[in-house]
């Protein structure tokens, strides 16, 4: 398939106030979640906060984040696409310095190493 034809036709879908999402930056992404009581049909946000440890396939349609939060004690990690039209905003909290283009290593580190290792941006 012709790749200009292919960008074309995704160019419509983007979204363009994403801000610049990094390996290491805290972030705070609100989720539309759709929820069934009965026959009525709901939406809420879901806020998912936590730690970007890898930004995959590029800048375009198919570009997702995978991010990194430890909930009651459990380690749980969200795959978000970052065009999805459910998702309503995303707000960095905090930017850490990484020398790592995918930090994996963090899921084995308990959060009192994993402030060690994470040094915020001033």
């Amino acid at each position: 398939m012709n790749i200009e034809l292919l960008n074309q036709i995704t160019k419509d879908h983007l979204k363009k106030d994403l801000p610049e999402i990094r390996p290491g930056d805290k972030v705070r992404i609100f989720y539309l979640v759709s929820e069934k009581y009965g026959k009525e049909k709901k939406t809420k946000t879901q806020i998912i906060e936590g730690i970007v440890l890898a930004k995959k396939h590029g800048k375009g349609i198919n570009s997702t984040i995978t991010v990194r939060n430890e909930v009651a004690g459990v380690g749980v990690e969200w795959i978000l696409p970052l065009h999805s039209p459910r998702i309503e905003k995303i707000e960095i909290l905090q930017r850490h310095k990484v020398r790592r283009a995918k930090l994996y290593f963090l899921r084995y580190l308990s959060p009192k190493e994993l402030r060690r290792k994470l040094k915020p941006v001033k």
